[in-house]
């Protein structure tokens, strides 16, 4: 399988000149996956060379703006293009509220249909089955409902018979939270984790007031879950510092990258 991941946005709750909030997009196979959509994900879209018809599914983590507030543009270009498709769309039931509103305003005559899937699970819990692809969504430890998210390739018996030593690609993604013990098991063993970093460590009482994580938490989320590699992002717009941040991580973690907005991840 051919899996990789764009990082649209590396901003947290405040866009800065040069990153935009979360949002990211992989692409297994062709087949696009969302998620998070803070503003300016459209022009994100078009900058990266991605499809916006081709967006199987979307996952909101939270109705925070930053991961939220670019989904009214981007469902009405979808539109504008002429979407036929189905759109299913996962993310905490407080969401439910926002897609009605945007249908009840601005989805009149849209050709498609937005399937909202609310999530409200309390362990890992398989919740879209794609052709090549099981994603998995678990809660987080933040202020408000939030979930992360797993990717897992699906392999069928009969590629796994042909290629006994083949290892099954996995993708993680770990948005707003403070560290909690059962989160390392839950993203065990991917090929890749994305978990935020908002903060660096000596400021660590501010991450934990706000129910964030420190870069030296997400290193040791993934050195516990035993990750391929660490993908950190979602920077406070205080940092500047990015290599120093990155390096915190690697002191733990060597196999940590401080992403850039635009960043291409093969998996």
């Amino acid at each position: 399988m051919i899996l990789s991941l764009t990082i649209m946005g590396t901003a947290s709750a405040m866009p800065v000149s040069d990153r935009t909030p979360s949002a990211q997009m992989l692409n297994a196979n062709g087949r696009l996956f969302l998620i998070d959509c803070g503003e300016g994900t459209q022009q994100q879209i078009r900058r990266c060379h991605l499809s916006f018809l081709r967006i199987e599914a979307i996952f909101i983590s939270h109705i925070h703006g930053d991961h939220l507030f670019g989904i009214f543009g981007l469902l009405n270009t979808m539109a504008m293009y002429g979407r036929t498709a189905p759109l299913d769309i996962y993310g905490p039931q407080a969401l439910g509220g926002v897609l009605k509103f945007y249908d009840s305003y601005f989805g009149t005559g849209d050709l498609y249909e937005i399937r909202f899937h609310p999530l409200s699970c309390k362990e890992p819990e398989v919740v879209h089955m794609s052709k090549a692809i099981a994603v998995s969504a678990f809660p987080l430890n933040h202020k408000i409902e939030c979930y992360g998210f797993r990717f897992d390739e699906i392999v069928t018996p009969r590629h796994a018979q042909a290629n006994p030593a083949y290892r099954a690609k996995s993708y993680a993604y770990c948005s707003d939270t403070a560290p909690f013990p059962e989160l390392p098991g839950w993203v065990s063993g991917v090929n890749c984790l994305y978990h935020e970093a908002t903060y660096p460590e000596e400021m660590a009482d501010k991450a934990a007031d706000r129910f964030h994580s420190t870069a030296r938490q997400a290193a040791q989320c993934a050195l516990q879950a035993g990750a391929g590699r660490l993908i950190i992002g979602h920077y406070s717009s205080r940092i500047t510092d990015f290599a120093a941040l990155e390096q915190e991580c690697r002191d733990i973690f060597p196999g940590t990258v401080a992403a850039n907005d635009c960043d291409v991840f093969e998996i």
